[in-house]
């Protein structure tokens, strides 16, 4: 047989076993070469006003080469170990150790580069699919075309190169340091058993389920005035961070082997088919690939999460621009008002106008507020807030002695609750009027350029608005204490009127519903888009490593499986055990990893919208479903090598 003939039949073995490592392969490569297609599209340059479209790119190629690299190290040092008998039996029929690094040189070169080529033409296939996903995201009104960048094919053949240069270097130096002995045992020595479960293990395995419980239980409390200081709560998010991190890691190393020996502890060590090949294997390899599940976790529970508070804030773009400008477009001078109504008018837009007076005063708040955090410097007892008449609030009418607020931003809330009832004085420049507190409504009523970042909005009775705009301070007030809010009566006008709107020379500080919700959806679409590609990415290549293990269990137990055949066991029994082992498999990562993301989510949405089940569900359930491919794929393998056990 030629060196040729034997480089032609490996590649052809490995086709057809590691056709899901190529398949990522192409993958990574066509999504990297998209990324710096985007880079240097001159449309990402027309982008740039809105978003920074070719910086943004760039940074998340250069975290997507760190994903792909650590995966092609990973899965290549899985590779060369499975291979380690072939390369024992070239060893004993005379090759040298260079040939041998030659002939897999040849292989990997032919086999990788063959995939970096076909990736970089699906790149190119999909970079216009890529681009017009993102201005669909972030709302930018940009034409999208298919054009092919010498730049980006460069900076792709460069970067991959790198990482086979690394590979080779890898496998190299495996060749090297390996004798003929060694070579027939590396497959069984690179998973650990162990028969019983030591009281050391015990011990470490409950300290990590309590360690995660503790990292939960303190997020939930992040921001509910237990941590009153900046060091206070930075210091908490450490030490959650740590704590989760590290009781994951044990829970792998000790916890899972200690549940499942419990288990079997129960039942008196008396275990059918099915939990033989699924509770017995799951606690002998566990522990070896703890290190591997805890990064796999940590960065499927930072992707989830990250993807969930992007998508939280797109997806809650409308409603906050509604709650910060209220009305379709909210203006705070006269002559502005004037000109924009003209301009409606001249176009036919009809429209209704509202007008509300605001006045800043100083008010005392200590018996109703508490401050959470102290580097906030507010003090409830001269806190300066907006005040409007009853008159202007529709269906509200008060005495003059009764106060209601309306209108609290939700942030603000969680570092300076409000109770529900309670007594406060409202300070003008030398009059104090004590008012009884009787609640806060949700509903906004003026836009948020009058209620400094949030605050609630006071609603009095006319007399006593009348009293505090008599003796108003004017060290405290606003540029304008008019706010004019227009609403159109056919909402489909909505974008013609919002042209005129931006067209027009103002001299207040004026805003624009639909204005803001795009750049809402600007800002937070494009890091949702990277946060997605880069979860996808990483989401492909870990799944792909997990079904690469599962390979070489297979493998591995396979001549078990040959004796479950002939003692009588079908290829169904075996075939549901399996199944069981691979749910505990992909689903224990998948469902910690799910957990760490809702407790991470949980502990702080509020800071980046106003809807948190929607959005977080959807990303959950598509993040599970796609995860859930991988199981299935290790679980065809298994049927296939069962059916091949006999």
């Amino acid at each position: 047989m030629s060196i040729n003939h034997l480089i032609f039949q490996n590649l052809k073995k490995n086709l057809k076993n590691y056709y899901l490592y190529v398949f990522a392969l192409i993958f990574t490569v066509s999504l990297y070469f998209a990324f710096v297609t985007l880079q240097y599209d001159p449309a990402m340059d027309e982008a740039k006003g809105s978003i920074k479209g070719a910086a943004a790119m760039g940074t998340a190629s250069i975290l997507l080469v760190a994903i792909v690299s650590i995966f092609l190290l990973y899965a290549n040092n899985i590779f060369i170990k499975r291979r380690s008998k072939e390369i024992g039996l070239f060893q004993l029929i005379g090759m040298t150790k260079g040939r041998i690094f030659r002939i897999l040189t040849f292989e990997n070169l032919i086999l990788y580069f063959g995939s970096l080529f076909i990736g970089i033409f699906i790149g190119f296939s999909v970079s216009k699919l890529i681009m017009m996903i993102l201005f669909k995201i972030t709302g930018v009104e940009t034409a999208a075309t298919l054009r092919f960048s010498s730049e980006a094919l460069v900076k792709t053949v460069v970067v991959f190169s790198v990482i086979y240069i690394f590979i080779m270097l890898m496998n190299y130096l495996f060749i090297k340091r390996q004798s003929i002995l060694s070579l027939f045992r590396v497959l069984s020595s690179t998973e650990e058993k162990v028969k019983k479960v030591s009281l050391f293990e015990m011990i470490y395995g409950i300290l990590g389920i309590f360690m995660i419980l503790l990292g939960y239980y303190i997020s939930s409390k992040l921001f509910g005035g237990d941590f009153t200081t900046m060091v206070e709560l930075f210091s908490a998010m450490v030490f959650i961070l740590a704590s989760v991190i590290i009781g994951t890691y044990l829970f792998y190393k000790g916890s899972v082997r200690f549940i499942f020996y419990v288990i079997r502890k129960k039942k008196d060590g008396y275990l059918n088919i099915n939990e033989v090949l699924s509770l017995s294997s799951i606690m002998f390899r566990m522990k070896s690939n703890a290190l591997l599940l805890t990064i796999i976790t940590t960065v499927s529970a930072l992707a989830i999460g990250l993807l969930s508070l992007s998508y939280i804030s797109h997806f809650s773009a409308e409603r906050l621009a509604q709650n910060n400008v209220v009305a379709d477009f909210s203006l705070t001078n006269k002559q502005d008002a004037e000109n924009f109504k003209e301009a409606l008018a001249g176009n036919k837009i009809k429209y209704n106008e509202k007008m509300i007076e605001v006045i800043q005063v100083h008010a005392d708040l200590e018996e109703i507020t508490e401050i959470n955090i102290e580097e906030l410097n507010a003090d409830p007892k001269n806190m300066t807030i907006p005040v409007i008449s009853d008159k202007a609030a529709e269906g509200i009418d008060l005495s003059a002695e009764e106060t209601l607020f309306t209108g609290y931003n939700d942030t603000i809330q969680k570092f300076m609750p409000l109770k529900s009832s309670g007594e406060i004085e409202l300070k003008g420049k030398n009059e104090v009027i004590p008012q009884n507190y009787l609640g806060l409504r949700k509903e906004y009523i003026v836009s948020f350029r009058f209620t400094s970042g949030g605050l609630p909005v006071a609603i009095v009775d006319e007399t006593v608005f009348e009293r505090l705009k008599k003796d108003i301070n004017p060290e405290i007030q606003m540029d304008s204490t008019l706010y004019i809010g227009i609403d159109l009566q056919d909402e489909t006008k909505m974008v013609e009127a919002n042209d005129l709107f931006q067209k027009m020379n103002a001299t207040g500080k004026n805003d624009s519903v639909l204005e803001m919700s795009n750049n809402q959806k600007r800002n937070m679409g494009l890091i949702m888009f990277i946060v997605g590609f880069l979860g996808l990415t990483f989401l492909v290549t870990s799944g792909c490593i997990l079904y690469f293990k599962q390979m070489d269990e297979s493998e591995e137990e396979k001549p078990n499986y040959t004796i479950l055949r002939k003692l009588g066991f079908t290829q169904g029994d075996l075939l549901r055990g399996i199944q069981a082992k691979q749910i505990f498999n992909f689903g224990i990562p998948l469902v910690i990893g799910l957990a760490h993301s809702y407790f991470a989510v949980q502990s702080g949405w509020f800071l980046f919208g106003t809807e948190l089940w929607t959005p977080m569900i959807i990303v959950m359930l598509l993040y599970t479903a796609l995860y859930s491919i991988f199981g299935i794929l290790s679980v065809l393998y298994y049927k296939k090598v069962i059916k091949e056990a006999l």
